[in-house]
């Protein structure tokens, strides 16, 4: 286990600046996200500005030293951005490893990814992460390398062959990662045919959504109490109270200050989203910055393209973790707004209510009709007893005459197939 220590810089001089003590919880939550990590202390440092070449002052850094050493820390994770000559100095003088917050994301998008494409795009988002720090690396970087000119030229850098061997990396990820996003792409093209509505699950990371997930599928996706416990979208096939099939897809958790170049990485993992036809916000209700958690994800969700018609949902989770009064007030607010919900995914509480607004917003309201197909049309006969449209049937001279229970959307599909 490698002992770790987390500080968060309270900037004054910051416009954007989180409350502090929240901002500590959450990067102490994202330490213990990897495994190999054991946080033996944190602490918020009160900051007027960042000082350019060590971040902190003189004096903290050397106050700082001191309870490092004490503790025996092999890494600082600093939850905020550090520049690559700040790091550089900062692990000169507490001669431990040092991991701004873009770093400490990383390797746990590291750990976590278990798809293909996951995988390939930490990989490219780590290279880009290293490629920016390469003025970071120690002297033998600086040193010349001597050529004829074979190999980027004569008196070639080290840094300069690093980042070019980078950029060499960068394109063979980049060819491998179209060939997957293509071969996914057929597989989405496979399931339009089908075709059932996507429901995407989003919201902050450790909302509840993988909790969420797997009570209306049974799926056994990882659900910790832990940040970014989901990274790759994960889909299983839904029915709901109206016996109307959906896709149900947990997506990968927002939060706050993600790195721009994360949120490139991650876009394909997050297209799910982009193509449901209904998206489900899981907010935890409980956290006490609840209501800019939620801004963040709507933020996300506008940066990612997210079409303005696509209906959503949002439910206000984790109910079970207020007293009884809280709850209340929670439920008569909610009814007061327009497709809010209060539930507990742990409890299943308020969860009918929940899908019954999902098939609204689906618009699979079911009716009743009688059609009747001729013999020679077997295979749309075929594809609506695939679907469990069929309620009854009887053949008659003219052919079979079919009792249907199936929606607008049903009869729109059932029309495409002429």
């Amino acid at each position: 286990m490698t002992r770790a220590w987390v500080l968060h810089p309270d900037i004054k001089s910051d416009p954007d600046r989180r409350d502090a003590p929240m901002a500590l919880d959450e990067a102490v939550s994202l330490a213990h996200a990897l495994p190999d990590l054991e946080v033996v202390g944190h602490e918020v440092v009160p900051l007027p500005r960042p000082q350019p070449g060590m971040l902190f002052g003189s004096g903290k850094i050397a106050e700082l030293a001191e309870r490092l050493k004490a503790a025996e820390v092999e890494l600082v994770l600093v939850d905020g951005p550090v520049t690559p000559v700040q790091q550089r100095n900062l692990e000169k003088e507490w001669k431990v490893k040092l991991l701004d917050r873009t770093g400490l994301i990383l390797e746990i998008f590291s750990d976590r990814a278990a798809t293909r494409e996951g995988v390939l795009q930490v990989e490219m988002a780590h290279l880009s992460y290293q490629r920016t720090r390469l003025v970071r690396a120690w002297t033998h970087l600086e040193r010349q390398r001597g050529g004829l000119g074979f190999v980027g030229g004569p008196g070639e850098t080290q840094i300069e062959a690093d980042r070019r061997a980078i950029d060499e990396q960068l394109v063979r990820l980049r060819r491998q990662l179209d060939k997957v996003v293509r071969t996914r792409d057929l597989h989405r093209k496979a399931r339009a045919k089908v075709p059932y509505p996507i429901v995407a699950l989003v919201g902050y990371t450790n909302a509840g959504k993988s909790t969420l997930f797997n009570r209306l599928t049974g799926a056994e996706v990882m659900a910790k109490d832990m940040l970014f416990a989901t990274l790759d979208p994960t889909m299983r096939k839904v029915t709901l109270p109206t016996g109307a099939d959906v896709i149900l897809s947990d997506t990968v958790g927002f939060i706050s200050d993600l790195p721009t170049e994360l949120v490139a990485a991650f876009r394909a993992t997050l297209e799910e989203v982009l193509a449901a036809d209904v998206v489900v916000h899981v907010r935890d209700i409980s956290h006490p910055e609840t209501d800019e958690q939620a801004a963040d994800v709507r933020a996300i969700l506008e940066s990612l393209g997210v079409a303005e018609e696509t209906a959503q949902i949002e439910l206000w989770n984790k109910i079970d973790l207020l007293d009884a009064d809280e709850a209340e007030a929670l439920r008569l607010r909610a009814t007061r707004e327009d497709g809010v919900f209060v539930v507990s995914a742990l409890t299943g509480q308020g969860l009918d209510e929940m899908l019954q607004a999902v098939t609204r917003a689906l618009g699979e309201e079911r009716r009743r009709e009688e059609l009747v197909l001729g013999y020679d049309e077997g295979r749309k006969r075929a594809w609506l007893f695939e679907r469990g449209l069929v309620e009854g049937e009887q053949q008659g001279e003219d052919g079979f005459r079919l009792q249907l229970n199936w929606s607008a959307r049903d009869r729109a599909r059932f029309a495409s197939m002429d």
